[in-house]
């Protein structure tokens, strides 16, 4: 696995090239096309004949996606092989379109699938169809069995970090015992399993009790804030803490928490670094995120299936389930992490993190 230095180092290096991209790549939930008539060498070695490669994402309520994903991933590709082109497709959360989505770019010829499924299960039909026509497919974020390659993050960790810093908290605003609730992510998404594995093997350790457990259809932030609404009545007196599997879900339990008159806000837990999460760690209304940086994540993606689609073998750290793998570390943000993580990587400017209402808090966490 590699180490954190190393990993920020590599983030480094791509942000300026991916980042730069951002204002130029804006969302789109159907098909398109990039690509340039110039040639190149292709990032997984030999050359590279104008390949055609499909990057399939799940949904775009998560911001990453659309906001980092595309546009780090194309930027990857053509900083390695100019003269290939990307068939990009966002499937809305809908699996049916994905599998849809999946076969306009093999009947388009995409010589590999890049995949980042909405239903982990599901998708293994989609890649059997697609190899069964000589087409390899990575898995991208989340684990498909079955696949050529598959880049991610630790993602038991994820939850292990998560909950680590959810319990710490709790114990250092003093409440040695209490009720937590755990907002999970959507039950099709195979990652969401392994958030819920490394939270509980913290938890449940912990001494605080689990007293209500939801897994979020959709990672729904409205889904998420109707059921933290429901249970306020049960343990508003006894809620030391809320387990929120990524930051949709966090701002859909905290708006219902504020709604239902819970003071103070118990500390709630977070992952994506999204630009409002890192603001409401900002004013003290969520304790933590999880950073994951998506420009080494997206350019060991582009590698591989650059390398793929010449059938090369992609560079790999591990292996998942017998698929050869790249596996990245998860970092735990919290308040005074903020500059030496978010910051530094230069995922959001600073006016932008710190406009409005959230200059005092910037100043007050020295960030100003």
């Amino acid at each position: 696995m590699p180490t954190r230095s190393a990993r920020l180092a590599g983030a480094v290096l791509v942000a300026g090239l991916g980042l730069a991209t951002l204002a130029a790549c804006g969302g789109d939930s159907g098909s398109s096309s990039s690509g340039s008539s110039s040639s190149s060498s292709s990032g997984g070695g030999g050359k590279s004949d104008a390949k055609k490669v499909a990057l399939l994402l799940p949904e775009s309520k998560t911001t990453r996606y659309e906001t980092f994903d595309r546009p780090l991933f194309e930027a990857a590709i053509k900083k390695d092989c100019a003269s290939c082109s990307v068939i990009y497709s966002n499937a809305d959360q809908d699996a049916s379109k994905q599998q849809q989505q999946a076969e306009a770019a093999l009947t388009q010829g995409a010589n590999v699938l890049v995949l980042d499924p909405v239903d982990g299960k599901a998708a293994a039909a989609i890649a059997a169809s697609a190899k069964s026509q000589g087409v390899p497919v990575v898995a991208y974020d989340r684990f498909i069995a079955g696949v050529d390659y598959y880049v991610s993050f630790d993602n038991e960790t994820v939850g292990k970090l998560q909950a680590q810093t959810l319990v710490d908290t709790i114990k250092k605003n003093g409440k040695t015992s209490g009720d937590i609730v755990m907002i999970n992510g959507s039950p099709t998404d195979p990652n969401a399993a392994s958030f819920k594995k490394g939270a509980h093997s913290v938890i449940d350790s912990s001494g605080y009790k689990v007293a209500a457990e939801y897994d979020t259809p959709d990672w729904s932030p409205d889904k998420a804030q109707a059921w933290m609404e429901g249970q306020i009545s049960a343990v508003k007196g006894s809620l030391v803490g809320v387990y929120a599997a990524n930051d949709g879900t966090a701002g859909g339990a905290i708006a219902a928490l504020k709604a239902g008159g819970v003071k103070p806000l118990p500390p709630v837990t977070g992952q994506d670094s999204e630009l409002a999460a890192i603001q409401r760690i900002l004013a003290g209304d969520q304790a933590m995120t999880i950073y994951k940086p998506v420009p080494p994540e997206a350019e060991a993606a582009a590698k591989g299936a650059l390398a793929l689609a010449n059938k090369q073998k992609p560079a790999s750290t591990t292996t998942v389930e017998g698929v050869p793998a790249t596996i990245l570390d998860p970092i735990a943000v919290t308040k005074d992490k903020v500059k030496d993580t978010i910051l530094k990587d230069s995922v959001y400017k600073i006016t932008d993190l710190c406009s409005g209402t959230f200059a005092a808090a910037c100043a007050k966490a020295g960030l100003s």
